[in-house]
């Protein structure tokens, strides 16, 4: 096609010729995906694992050069199979335009010409004097700078009902001509703007000559599928970001399975964070997306965007590896101090689900990876003694603050808003009539969970809610997180020190060390702490199960020791099991332990 399309070629057009070739684009696609997790899995962790030498340490380099060649195959086919698929259905209304007009010509006895213009016959008209008389046939030309819609649905142009000298009616056939002559033109513009469209897209596709993938080249990749993006905009509709998950959940079920698929090429990085559509989903979407992310961190070249990369790439190391249970990547990003949420379980077939948000120090880093989604394992593996119908969820997705020293509850009610909408996703994606949810906050998450919990309806769809190492949650009775205080669970080791935080005030009279010490004196109940009433208090009233003290942090020289092993069943197998008892909605299981 090009801007000399005549209204014949779009007639003839077979729009499936596009379609077909955006099939064939797909299946090289799926090969080059299948060929870099085969590269990734079956021979890059393999030698990276057994050899230690100069020329494995090359060997792995080339075979990773090939996984991003792979990667880049199965992005840019991807993107050229949308392009074609919105190429055909956007000509499919300039098409369907043309055939009414030339059915509306045929039925009328108006003759389409080469050109575009329509001719019309003679006819005997009357005068305003009663008499008949022939009047000529002739041409009518139409106008490519109309509006595509000038009349009102099945009206045309209205001719005037004189024409000329001796007050002669105008043939009735002009009218009828123009209007059809003007619907082909409309119609043959409208598909050469289209054609333009994507033509300037699909030129920009072209990969350069060679058989390697330069920085170059992947960089290339976000703005092709920008471009994609826009050409086909009104081919495949607007994710709807703003939405509630519900809704957002009917729009990925009202897609065609063709389309899902182009959206999770196309438009990864959004697809994988809509909370309500289906963990397989997310995880797909997030895996597509996880090479594009680690590839601007690695352009960037900052000291945060190398903390962040090499987290990534340690979560693309557990991807490619088997897990006990599953593990699902439900989002990532680098803004912030990093984000990632990661399941080990299905959420959605699971009858019991946990989202554990943590606290104080945590962002996306080596620690992260290696000790925080250690925590979600255990606690999945442990429920799953109790229920194999279990899943649980580390959700970073948000800043936690990063000193005890800058804790204040804003970056708790920035995040509360957002683990609320990704609570309400996944009772909405959850395939049991009742799904058994529990919010989970460790440290200054559990503040995180209380401002989750405060907000108006209380945490979407939760049941039970657990409070490890907490600072104070916000509110001063377990009554008012809205689950009853009885659905309401604290560990507490008894020397994890963030859980005799002194109060702010005592901290402004006393200094940190002396509010420590005289914290008796501003507190007769010794229950208050730095956001609020100490959880594991009895004027709190949740229900205190049994925790292992952990290592003094002075006398046995534990530090925050105590404050980092609540989930941890080689550290504290009391607490892990607690914890895993209550996720798996066993709570009669609980081992209940004197308030403080």
């Amino acid at each position: 096609m090009s801007s000399t399309l005549t209204w014949q070629q779009l007639r003839d057009l077979k729009r499936s010729a596009f379609e077909d070739a955006g099939d064939k684009w797909h299946e090289v696609s799926h090969r080059a995906a299948t060929d870099r997790t085969r590269v990734d899995q079956a021979m890059t962790k393999q030698l990276r694992e057994t050899q230690e030498s100069e020329s494995a340490e090359k060997a792995v380099e080339r075979l990773r050069r090939l996984s991003r060649n792979f990667q880049y195959v199965h992005s840019e086919c991807g993107l050229v199979r949308t392009a074609l698929n919105g190429l055909a259905a956007d000509l499919a209304g300039p098409q369907r335009l043309l055939e009414d007009a030339l059915a509306d010509a045929a039925s009328m006895n108006l003759t389409v010409n080469e050109d575009g213009s329509v001719g019309y016959p003679a006819a005997e008209v009357e005068n305003i004097a009663g008499d008949k008389r022939q009047v000529p046939g002739g041409t009518a030309l139409g106008s490519a700078r109309l509006p595509l819609d000038p009349y009102p649905l099945g009206q045309g142009p209205k001719a005037p009902y004189f024409n000329g000298p001796g007050l002669l009616p105008a043939n009735p056939n002009a009218s009828k001509a123009q209007d059809v002559a003007d619907r082909i033109a409309r119609a043959v513009r409208a598909a050469q703007e289209v054609d333009a469209r994507y033509a300037r897209t699909l030129n920009g596709l072209r990969a350069a000559r060679g058989l390697d993938v330069t920085s170059a080249m992947m960089k290339d990749v976000a703005a092709d599928t920008a471009a994609v993006r826009g050409a086909a905009a009104s081919y495949l509709e607007k994710v709807p970001e703003s939405q509630s998950p519900a809704e957002r959940k009917a729009w990925w079920d009202g897609l065609t399975e063709e389309q899902r698929q182009e959206y999770l090429k196309i438009a990864p990085d959004l697809i994988g964070g809509l909370d309500g559509l289906p963990a397989t989903v997310r995880d797909e979407a997030n895996r597509n997306y996880l090479p594009v992310l680690m590839d601007e961190l690695a352009k960037d070249g900052g000291e945060d965007a190398r903390t962040k990369l090499n987290a990534l790439r340690l979560i693309q190391d557990k991807l490619s590896e088997p897990s006990r249970p599953p593990m699902f990547l439900l989002g990532i990003g680098d803004e912030g101090n990093g984000r990632a949420i990661v399941s080990y379980g299905n959420p959605d077939t699971s009858r019991n689900v946990s989202a554990y948000v943590p606290g104080l120090g945590t962002k996306l880093d080596d620690g992260f990876v290696k000790d925080t989604m250690k925590r979600a394992q255990d606690t999945a593996l442990g429920a799953r003694e109790n229920d194999p119908s279990s899943a649980s969820i580390v959700w970073l997705g948000y800043d936690a603050p990063q000193h005890v020293d800058v804790m204040g509850t804003g970056d708790a009610e920035r995040g509360a808003p957002s683990y609320n909408r990704f609570m309400d996703g996944l009772q909405v994606a959850n395939q049991h009539d009742d799904p058994h949810l529990t919010a989970i906050g460790h440290s200054y998450g559990s503040l995180t969970v209380g401002t989750a919990a405060k907000q108006s309806g209380g945490i979407p769809g939760v049941d039970d809610i657990i409070l490890l190492g907490s600072p104070g949650v916000g509110v001063d009775k377990a009554e008012d997180l809205g689950v009853g205080k009885q659905h309401v669970f604290v560990g507490s080791a008894d020397n994890d020190p963030v859980t005799h935080l002194p109060t702010k005030d005592e901290v402004l009279l006393a200094g940190p060390v002396g509010s420590l010490i005289y914290g008796d004196v501003f507190d007769w109940g010794d229950d208050d702490i730095y956001f609020g009433k100490d959880p594991s208090s009895e004027a709190f009233g949740a229900q205190r199960f049994k925790v292992d003290p952990g290592p003094h942090p002075v006398t046995e020289l534990g530090g925050f020791d105590a404050h980092s092993q609540y989930f941890t069943p080689e550290l504290d197998q009391v607490s892990a099991d607690n914890i895993a008892a209550v996720v798996a909605g066993q709570p009669d299981k609980v081992v209940k332990e004197a308030y403080r």
